[in-house]
């Protein structure tokens, strides 16, 4: 068995088995004997433990059989990310000994390395641009400061989900149904790109891309085709055109995919609203009861803490060495070093809020959600739509 074919074979374990211990986490929470409870947090661990190592046999397989770190494409880095988050609970989870944590941290970084799955997987050689000790100190410490700050976000919606009052319609509970139905949009994402792909699905158009006739192949049915294009191959029938301004080659295909995303976060939503006859938050809050508010503030807020300067180090101070030497310049205004300066100065300004404006609770809670958006549109829009510097996969 070839080595490439070992780590994939490994990640899908990881992916299993974090799986499974997501469903011992949920067990703590139903069950009301504390005994039983325990027993199903210590498997729930142990799994999450087991779950991490193999994926560290992943990683290592990996780079052995591509001859460098693997975190040089959209792939790689995304499933180093959700590692990253599985260790970031981990470490939190022996500190502060809460199982609900897991409960919600674990279905996160399986959405996050599901979601790697859906970009090309196979091993290619670095690029020239990357091919530099650089990358593997400033990718994995941004990554790992990145999924440490995202640990804040779990923590922080298990709060809002435990203390938003759920008796009549707010601007709150509005704002966290939204969360849910961003995150049921994701979920959506991969089901449906991961159906058709299964499927082999494809459909081709011809159309001017700067005045040259260009295919443009899509894998999924065309609710909006391309700009004047022709549709050469059976199909569906695009419903309308994408706008002058998204000629682009890839622009009208992300605009699609991103319309089936959010009509599937859509049917997912409604569908378990119709299941649960009621807000999604609503019905899992009765099931946080026993949760402790202030522990889960505190964790949110200790992981920013912890977070910050390690993406500070890595997304920063590490970029700004590695681009003096690419480049011959700390700084240009590349769209992903805009988005991470961003970043900084917006935990930058939680810390500043929480500790010297006594933003806490519900307050502290919303600014976590707010900058796990932040890193997730770094991730998705800067990487997949915005063109630069740093569009490598």
């Amino acid at each position: 068995m070839e080595l490439s074919t070992v780590s994939s074979n490994l990640l899908y374990a990881a992916f299993i088995i974090y799986l499974v211990a997501t469903f011992f986490f949920g067990g703590t929470i139903r069950d009301k004997q504390r005994k039983k409870s325990g027993i199903a947090g210590k498997i729930g661990i142990t799994l999450t433990i087991v779950g991490f190592l193999t994926q560290i046999g992943y990683f290592i397989t990996r780079w052995i059989a591509s001859g460098h770190a693997p975190v040089s494409n959209l792939f790689e880095f995304t499933t180093f990310f959700g590692m990253m988050l599985v260790l970031a609970f981990i470490v939190m989870y022996f500190i502060y000994r809460i199982n609900v944590l897991g409960l919600f941290a674990l279905p996160i970084a399986l959405l996050i390395i599901a979601f790697a799955s859906m970009f090309p997987s196979e091993i290619s050689p670095l690029v020239p641009s990357l091919q530099s000790h650089w990358l593997y100190i400033h990718v994995t410490t941004a990554s790992l400061g990145q999924a440490v700050l995202s640990v804040s976000f779990v923590a922080g919606l298990i709060f809002l989900i435990r203390q938003i009052d759920q008796s009549e319609k707010s601007k709150h509970t509005f704002w966290l149904e939204f969360v849910i139905y961003m995150l049921a949009t994701a979920l959506a994402f991969i089901i449906i790109s991961s159906s058709f792909n299964a499927v082999n699905y494809q459909v081709t158009f011809e159309a001017p891309i700067q005045e040259q006739p260009t295919e443009i192949k899509y894998q999924m049915p065309a609710i909006a085709g391309p700009t004047d294009g022709e549709l050469i191959t059976e199909g569906m029938s695009p419903l309308f055109e994408v706008p002058q301004w998204m000629r682009g080659q890839d622009a009208a295909i992300k605009f699609n995919t991103m319309i089936w995303s959010f009509l599937g976060g859509l049917v997912l939503y409604w569908l378990a609203r119709l299941i649960l006859r009621k807000r999604i938050g609503a019905a899992v809050q009765p099931l946080l009861r026993k949760v402790n508010p202030e522990l889960v503030d505190e964790i949110s807020y200790r992981a920013v803490a912890i977070g910050f300067p390690i993406f500070t180090l890595g997304a920063l101070i590490f970029a700004m060495i590695w681009a003096q030497q690419a480049w011959d310049r700390f700084w240009g205004w590349d769209p992903k070093e805009v988005w991470a300066l961003i970043t900084f100065f917006f935990y930058a300004a939680y810390l500043h809020l929480r500790l010297s404006r006594g933003w806490q609770g519900m307050k502290s809670a919303w600014l976590a959600v707010g900058g796990f958006a932040i890193i997730m549109f770094n991730l998705l829009a800067v990487n997949l739509i915005i063109s630069g510097l740093h569009s490598y996969a």
